[in-house]
């Protein structure tokens, strides 16, 4: 007898910059586990996500001091039928993702959401949920998976600060 692939709920998010808005944490309640591409700019960000979801987070560039300087570089986590690759800037992949089994690569550092498709792998920038930076949006990605279908969802919010 076979069992359905169970659905999970992914929150994909970067760039906090030692802000966690409320709307972030809203999103976050409920989902399944938590992956953070970098620059979170302290432990206290982790602690409150842990919180809501098992956690996994890599250091951005700014995490040079305390306990995000200890987090690594990149990660690699899987879920069901899915693995993730965790790295800060997407020009310091240092995998060939089709080869390594990889289906999701996840970065940040340009706080630029970004969904693309390449040789059937997802790369996913979420974008920044920090301070806002320029007029670049504040956005995170919520990804849900099925087995090995993998559907994004992008979250947009429109707070000012």
């Amino acid at each position: 007898m076979s069992h359905a692939a169970a659905t999970l709920k992914i929150a994909v998010l970067s760039d906090t910059h030692g802000l966690l808005r409320p709307e972030v944490t809203a999103a976050c309640t409920g989902v399944d586990a938590i992956l953070h591409a970098g620059d979170v700019g302290g432990a206290a960000i982790l602690e409150q996500l842990q919180q809501l979801a098992p956690v996994t987070a890599i250091r951005g560039n700014i995490d040079r001091s305390g306990a995000c300087a200890r987090l690594p570089a990149t990660e690699m986590v899987r879920f069901d039928d899915v693995t993730f690759y965790l790295v800060h800037d997407i020009a310091d992949l240092d995998i060939s993702p089709s080869a390594a089994g990889v289906e999701v690569v996840v970065s940040g550092h340009s706080h630029k959401p970004h969904i693309e498709r390449r040789s059937g792998v997802l790369y996913l920038n979420p974008g920044s949920v920090g301070p806002r930076r320029f007029k670049l949006p504040i956005c995170m990605a919520l990804v849900t998976i099925r087995g090995k279908d993998i559907q994004v969802e992008e979250l947009y919010f429109s707070h000012t600060g």
